[in-house]
C-alpha cells in the first residue's frame, strides 16, 4: 500500500468514528507516528497533505526535523523526556504530550525562547497504572496540571495516554473514559483545556467515540516499526 493509500484509509476510519461518535468533521487530527521512519517517508507523507508528525527519539528527531527543514511541518513530541533533552525538546518542537513532572515541565518552560511562542504541551497519564509506563496518577494529575498552567512558556491545552493494550471495544472505550472524565474534572476546577491525545492504530475509533482530538498513528500509516 502506497502512502497516500493509507493516508486515505486511516482518514476514512478517522472520519467514519467521527460521524458514529456524533462529532464534527473534522474534529480529531491525525498525529502521524514517524519514529524510525526515514525523512524520505515523512516527506512522501507531507506531499498528500499530512503536516502533523510525532517523534519518540530525540536524536533522529533533531537529523530529521533539520532534513525536513524546507517543510513547514508540525512536529510534536511523544517519548518519555530526559533532564538532559529539554533544551532541544524546547528549540524543536511546536507540541510536547509527553510531560509527566514538574520538573521537566520547568525546565521545557524556562529553556522554550518566548520569540517561539508558548510550547503548547500535554500532561501524560498513567491512566492503566501500569509499572513501566511513564505517567502521572490520576491522583497526583491536579496539583501538577495546575502548576504546569502557570509556567509563562508553556500552554497546557490537555492529556495524553498510552493505555495498556486492550482488544475490546467496550473496555478500550472505559479506560479512555477516565481520561476524558479526568479533563472534565480539571475543566470544572477552572482549566481550560481542549485536547486528548490518545488512540493508536488499533483501538483509534474507540478513542474517538469518548472525545480523542489526537490519534497517534504509526503502524496503519507506515506498517511495522523498523528496528532502530
Amino acid at each position: 500500500m502506497t502512502i497516500k493509500e493509507s493516508l486515505d484509509e486511516v482518514g476514512q476510519r478517522i472520519r467514519r468514528a467521527e460521524t458514529d461518535a456524533g462529532r464534527p468533521p473534522g474534529s480529531v487530527h491525525l498525529l502521524a507516528v514517524s519514529k524510525t521512519q526515514p525523512a524520505e517517508v515523512v516527506r512522501a507523507a507531507a506531499q498528500w497533505g499530512q503536516r502533523a508528525f510525532g517523534e519518540n527519539y530525540l536524536q533522529e528527531a533533531e537529523d530529521k526535523i533539520a532534513v525536513l527543514s524546507d517543510l513547514k511541518l508540525e512536529w510534536h513530541f511523544i517519548g518519555p523526556i530526559q533532564s538532559n533533552k529539554t533544551a532541544t525538546i524546547a528549540r524543536l518542537f511546536h507540541w510536547v504530550h509527553s510531560v509527566d513532572r514538574l520538573k521537566i515541565a520547568q525546565r521545557l518552560n524556562d529553556q522554550r525562547l518566548p520569540a517561539r511562542g508558548p510550547l503548547q504541551v500535554c500532561i501524560q497519564v498513567n491512566i492503566s497504572g501500569e509499572g513501566s509506563k511513564s505517567g502521572v496518577g490520576l491522583d497526583e494529575l491536579p496539583a501538577l496540571a495546575a502548576k504546569v498552567a502557570g509556567l509563562p512558556n508553556l500552554c497546557l491545552r490537555g492529556l495524553m495516554a498510552i493505555p495498556a493494550p486492550e482488544k475490546d471495544p467496550e473496555r478500550q472505550r472505559r479506560t479512555f473514559a477516565r481520561l476524558r472524565e479526568a479533563l472534565e474534572m480539571l475543566n470544572r476546577q477552572g482549566l481550560a483545556l481542549d485536547t486528548l491525545s490518545m488512540g493508536m492504530s488499533d483501538d483509534l475509533e474507540s478513542a474517538v467515540a469518548e472525545g480523542a482530538t489526537w490519534v497517534r498513528i504509526g503502524t496503519a500509516l507506515f506498517g511495522a516499526r523498523k528496528s532502530r
